[in-house]
């Protein structure tokens, strides 16, 4: 293990965020608004959505988008089944990895905590899942 050299960035820090880009932001607000139901805000050109347990995300168009091909979001439900149906409902497709054990609904139900991927209209990844990866204990099966 190295030696803490002074100062960490842990103490000076006052926040933190994480951003990613999109293609058109109207697309993006009302995706993230209408659709998933969050808190956003216009500032400066670009949106901050706000999340579930009061953390923000970014969104900014580029000209260069390039859809993130790796879930850049994780929204944790208490019922994912019924989460998916509801988000169908609205007009969610659910991905459908090859190798990837997903059902009919959209859902990986194997191993672990149960998931299910869809895309924002830019392409980018996201993820509906039942438990918080960061806090998961013993894993769930069938």
């Amino acid at each position: 293990m190295t030696e803490r050299q002074d100062p960490m960035i842990t103490d000076t820090a006052t926040d933190a965020y994480s951003s990613f880009t999109v293609t058109d932001l109207e697309s993006t607000r009302t995706f993230y608004h209408d659709v998933l139901g969050l808190h956003v805000e216009d500032r400066d050109a670009m949106l901050t959505i706000r999340l579930p347990g009061g953390a923000s995300t970014v969104a900014y168009a580029s000209r260069n988008h390039q859809p993130a091909r790796f879930t850049i979001l994780n929204i944790v439900v208490p019922d994912l089944p019924s989460t998916v149906a509801d988000l169908t409902r609205r007009g969610v497709g659910f991905e459908h990895y090859e190798g990837v054990q997903i059902d009919s609904d959209g859902i990986y139900r194997a191993n672990g905590p149960w998931f299910a991927w869809f895309t924002d209209p830019s392409g980018n990844v996201l993820a509906v899942c039942e438990r918080d990866l960061r806090t998961a204990g013993a894993r769930r099966t069938g």
